[in-house]
């Protein structure tokens, strides 16, 4: 049955990788004990340092200049019909592949209710009470808060919801612990209107996610309690655990209760912690680093609150290198160093990445928050992130935007490499594993930017579906080795899979040298014993070189690279590329490549709007068959 082979795909995806990944570190469980943290908790929501509903100076002194904004965000929900998911909105997922029939209803929903609470905070006036009253019921009455999309890990592995299995996803989840915080802000207004309101949403918020959680017989594979050394553990675990957190910190009162929950939370991040590199990088790409380093910060700031500092990471060096990675991802003009299914464009939650470099000490991400900055009001379903971007924003807009990172950054572990030199030239490349979080065969691969123009590209991913994250995910093309930067040995593209991946990867400051050998990421028809690929970037100019030998020769070897804007291959071994007034000229050897330039129409709107209409894959053809070879190839800024 196909949606069984999906589930199974996805499972496989989401819990295996490399062994070597894995440390067993346990930072949180080493800091205390079931024991000392209940000696440690801080009760009865005591920790909240929000304002009570009926303080009105506080509120006003919170929202400050925001709070007409809000206002009128609320109202616009005044005359808001709540949108019924249907049953079929579900199902259409394991139809068409299509996320965004059930998505969309469901997203409207949510955001209607986190303006009309905004609102409410700000007005104070119980105006938007009702038609909050109104989202809250109707979300009760919902059979489960979770998407169709991750409803198939269910144990029917169907799209529509079970009502006898209650799934914690990230959705579920964000939901959860925005509407525990509806619960504690709110609990008394809505008493008077109706005391089987609150009582139904507490109900409902421990049926769906407290008690599930904290049950042995269930298994929410971002838990990893079942993790081994080769178990991936991706960004659902630190964002899942910081929803649940603030549901325990927010309606749990019991001393022993909290503390068995709040360990347990502890124990499953801890998951997560020996899973990633101390180094810091996110093999996901900064697209993803707000859900998983970003979310990191918001659980390790969320337990040193509840706990009054004495559980905190955040002192650790670890935690200041996961920082500093979405810094360091950055280019410039928006745009950033992208691997696996990030996007080239981004930069970063400013409020998030000012909070997270305020808390670890490092001024590199508080004035590189003020560069991102553009001042826009959060609107979200995260409370929580919305309510600390309050407390932070007028801070954040007094401090000087600067961006200074290394000329050379190196993430040994992760493997990944940025060299930039002083004529505006930035360098990426990775080595890593085909079969990291949000992978793509690109063992090997990089990225040019010149003058913060991207040159050389990594296209990124579409618009995710039913094929995205199932055991059709490699027949997309922007998830092949052959749409990256890298070689088709022999006429094969490299391998998916935890054992294909680059090898003898090294890094020379000295000499401003990445090098890694690939043929260990390509599957044994290639018959490929090694392909040694280098990148010098030497005075105004990357130079890429690649040494091979072959076991047999069976096609001609053909050489990728991807662009976009104008390029003229007209004159061989020359190609001119011109993208937003940066003219860079890549070089080849005549003699032994044909090329062809391929236009790529971009007919999904998540790469169009990065990149236009089109893209182009640069082909050089191997004029002759060797078993061993040299090519070179450079590429420079004119």
């Amino acid at each position: 049955m196909k949606i069984v082979r999906i589930i199974t795909f996805i499972l496989l995806s989401l819990c295996v990788s490399k062994a070597s990944a894995y440390v067993e570190r346990n930072l949180l469980q080493q800091m205390t004990n079931p024991n000392l943290l209940k000696s440690a908790l801080v009760l009865n929501q005591k920790w909240v340092t929000y304002p009570d509903y009926t303080d009105r100076v506080g509120w006003d002194k919170l929202f400050g200049a925001t709070k007409s904004e809000y206002i009128k965000r609320g109202e616009q929900q005044l005359n808001y019909e709540w949108k019924v998911v249907k049953a079929m909105d579900y199902i259409e997922f394991e139809r068409s592949g299509s996320r965004q029939v059930m998505e969309t209803p469901f997203g409207d929903n949510n955001l209607a209710m986190i303006d009309l609470l905004m609102a409410e905070l700000a007005e104070g006036k119980g105006r938007f009470i009702p038609q909050l009253i109104n989202g809250v019921f109707h979300t009760c009455e919902m059979t489960s808060w979770a998407l169709s999309a991750h409803l198939i890990t269910q144990k029917i592995h169907r799209s529509l919801p079970d009502h006898r299995e209650q799934l914690i996803d990230l959705t579920s989840g964000d939901l959860s612990s925005m509407l525990s915080w509806v619960y504690y802000l709110l609990h008394n207004e809505f008493d008077k209107v109706n005391p089987s309101i609150a009582v139904r949403l507490r109900y409902e918020l421990e049926k769906r996610t407290i008690e599930p959680y904290m049950n042995d017989a269930n298994y929410y594979w971002w838990q990893a309690f079942r993790a081994t050394p080769t178990t991936m553990v991706n960004n659902w675990n630190p964002w899942c655990n910081s929803n649940v957190l603030q549901c325990l910190m927010l309606l749990e009162n019991d001393p022993e209760k909290l503390a068995a929950g709040v360990y347990r939370t502890m124990q499953s991040v801890d998951r997560f912690l020996n899973y990633v590199h101390s180094d810091g990088a996110c093999e996901e790409g900064p697209s993803y680093w707000g859900h998983a380093g970003g979310k990191l910060f918001d659980y390790l700031d969320l337990l040193s609150t509840i706990t009054a500092g004495k559980v905190s990471l955040l002192g650790h060096p670890m935690i200041k290198n996961i920082g500093e990675y979405i810094s360091r991802s950055y280019i410039g003009d928006g745009w950033v160093v992208n691997f696996a299914d990030a996007s080239a464009k981004g930069g970063g939650d400013a409020p998030l990445i000012y909070r997270f470099g305020k808390a670890v000490g490092s001024n590199e991400m508080i004035h590189f928050a003020a560069l991102m900055n553009d001042r826009k009001l959060p609107r979200n379903r995260d409370f929580y992130r919305t309510m600390q971007t309050l407390l932070i924003r007028e801070e954040l807009e007094a401090t000087t935007p600067n961006h200074v990172t290394p000329l050379q950054i190196w993430y040994p572990e992760t493997e990944f490499c940025y060299m930039k030199n002083k004529s505006g030239m930035f360098f990426a490349a990775k080595g890593g594993y085909n079969d990291e979080s949000h992978n793509h065969n690109d063992a090997g691969s990089f990225s040019v930017w010149i003058n913060n123009s991207p040159i050389l590209i990594d296209a990124g991913v579409g618009t995710y579906t039913r094929q995205t994250f199932s055991s059709e995910r490699y027949s997309i093309w922007t998830m092949q080795s052959n749409y990256h930067n890298l070689p088709m040995i022999n006429g094969v593209a490299q391998q998916n899979g935890r054992n294909y991946k680059a090898t003898q990867v090294k890094f020379d400051s000295k000499k401003k040298m990445f090098s890694a050998d690939i043929a260990t990421a390509y599957p044994e028809s290639a018959k490929v014993k090694s392909w040694m690929r280098s990148y010098v970037l030497k005075g105004d100019k990357l130079q890429i070189n690649d040494t091979f030998e072959l076991g047999e020769t069976i096609e001609k070897n053909i050489v990728h690279f991807m662009t976009w804007g104008d390029v003229d291959s007209s004159v061989p071994g020359k190609v001119i590329i011109s993208v937003n007034g940066q003219r860079a000229l890549l070089t080849y050897n005549p003699a032994q490549f044909d090329t062809v330039l391929e236009a790529i129409p971009l007919t999904d709107k998540r790469l169009s709007d990065v990149w236009g209409k089109q893209i182009y894959r640069i082909i050089l053809k191997a004029k002759a068959i060797t078993k061993t070879g040299d090519y070179t190839y450079s590429i420079k800024q004119l």
